[in-house]
């Protein structure tokens, strides 16, 4: 197909995840979508984003594990932008969505700008006012979640909506490599991890993400949300179904379908 643009891919994606439509992979239709690329089509997705009222609030990473970057065949894990659409205030339930899948994170919130290149991950924790518990809700808008990476990256990562516990911890003190996370969905616990599972500590993520804006000439911001990666592999949420992630020092998050 010919008349694909980075402008028109945003504006594609954008339709399918407002009308809750799956579609096919765009690098199927436009083989010249790479990851350079797929970057510029998330971008003008959140101006358009901007344009309709919703405020940019933070950033998101995904495909934190080397075992599904190898499965998407990429080479570091994947950023994407955080609105104030995306969250899912603590009493509403799920909005309809295509296919839903919840995964547990650690989030940060910045007190301070971290601006790359040469971050550490303990200059990027140095920047971090307070850590939380949360479910994060991906859901592709490319039918049965077929896609290739930088398909990913311009549907901006599958974000949808999420969810901060109510539990906020100074980083201080608080080790996250071995903080555990327990997802229940259900009432039956489905999985299990550590904070090690993102890149071997979650602060190692952010300075990932510092060091990568960077090269695009941005920082992340005093006050910005940022979910560091799914702990566990995502669980599909059916419709009335309860998800909960049960952290050992961030406490619990729950949501229903």
């Amino acid at each position: 197909m010919s008349g694909w643009s980075i402008a028109e891919a945003a504006r594609v994606l954008l339709a399918a995840e407002d009308a809750g439509t799956a579609r096919g992979p765009i690098t199927e239709e436009w083989p010249g979508l790479d990851v350079r690329t797929a970057y510029a089509v998330q971008d003008e997705a959140l101006r358009l984003r901007l344009a309709r009222g919703e405020k940019l609030i933070g950033l998101k990473l995904g495909l934190t594990s080397k075992a599904k970057q190898e499965r998407m065949g990429v080479d570091r894990p994947v950023m994407a932008w955080l609105t104030d659409a995306m969250v899912l205030p603590a009493a509403d339930p799920l909005p309809k969505l295509i296919h839903p899948r919840a995964e547990p994170e650690i989030v940060f919130v910045l007190g301070s700008r971290l601006a790359g290149h040469g971050v550490t991950a303990a200059t990027a924790m140095a920047a971090v006012d307070r850590v939380y518990g949360g479910i994060e809700v991906i859901d592709s808008r490319y039918a049965d979640f077929r896609f290739a990476a930088p398909d990913t990256i311009a549907d901006n990562a599958s974000s949808s909506v999420f969810r901060v516990g109510s539990v906020g911890v100074a980083p201080t003190g608080l080790d996250l490599t071995l903080e555990a996370c327990l997802l229940e969905a259900d009432g039956a616990i489905v999985d299990s991890a550590t904070g090690a599972a993102v890149l071997g500590h979650p602060g190692e993520a952010l300075a990932l993400a510092a060091n990568a804006l960077a090269e695009r000439g941005l920082a992340l911001e005093e006050g910005w949300i940022v979910l560091t990666g799914g702990l566990t592999d995502a669980v599909p949420i059916s419709p009335g179904a309860r998800v909960a992630a049960h952290f050992t020092s961030l406490g619990s998050v729950t949501l229903a379908g």
